[in-house]
């Protein structure tokens, strides 16, 4: 998994009725990329972040309009 700051991050709920999670990567602590992330949620906490297998990156393109 890659990421960059700005990209969104979506947590699968794991049951039928779990809404899914939803945040913004604040800041990138791996190399090249790669995990942990510093992670702002909908809620307001920020958190340090290590993407499981239901964890998916929402790329956002970069950019002055990006």
């Amino acid at each position: 998994m890659r990421a960059a700051v700005g990209d969104g991050i979506v947590v699968r709920g794991h049951h039928v009725a779990d809404p899914d999670r939803k945040g913004v990567i604040l800041g990138v602590e791996g190399d090249d990329g790669a995990p942990p992330y510093l992670v702002r949620w909908d809620d307001g906490h920020e958190t340090t972040f290590f993407p499981g297998p239901d964890a998916e990156v929402e790329h956002h393109p970069a950019g002055p309009m990006g």
